[in-house]
């Protein structure tokens, strides 16, 4: 993208699934319990939050993944969605190009690539804030303020 001439990255995803990897990577990035950072993501019901909650658990404990490598944490229990996101924000600042966080699978993304290189702040430009419960917690991680607080629960590239 750089040799294209771009001087700025949008992230966006858009999936079926993801707010759960998202979450396990959260959960196991900030040392907090599932249930502390899942949420209802595209609208689950309180059956339904449970159920994901349990998956959450069960693959954190099946997998055990190593809260101090990132590595590890997106190797096991992440989605290539997060892997290629962490990725974009790690190519961005190789590069010099910001890269602008969108929603909450990137903001996962773009702490995993800070636990990296922690000089990959200084890229990242975040959008808004995620409604689920670990927008706030890994932007305050991040020390980062979002422009937006418009109660989206969504990062389709919301910043069109």
């Amino acid at each position: 993208l750089k040799n294209d001439g771009y001087d700025l990255i949008l992230t966006g995803e858009m999936g079926i699934g993801n707010t759960t990897t998202a979450s396990a990577v959260t959960a196991v990035l900030l040392g907090k319990k599932p249930d502390e950072v899942t949420g209802k993501g595209a609208g689950l019901d309180s059956v339904r939050l449970k159920h994901k909650i349990e998956v959450i658990k069960k693959a954190i404990e099946v997998n055990k993944p190593d809260k101090n490598d990132p590595i590890d944490i997106i190797s096991k229990i992440g989605g290539f969605d997060i892997a290629a996101m962490t990725g974009l924000f790690i190519g961005g600042a190789v590069h010099g190009i910001p890269v602008v966080m969108d929603g909450f699978i990137s903001s996962v993304s773009a702490l995993l690539a800070t636990r990296m290189d922690s000089r990959i702040k200084d890229f990242i430009i975040p959008s808004h804030l995620s409604n689920e419960p670990a927008g706030k917690l890994i932007m305050k991680e991040l020390d980062i303020e979002p422009f937006l607080t418009c109660g989206m629960f969504l990062g389709e590239g919301s910043e069109r």
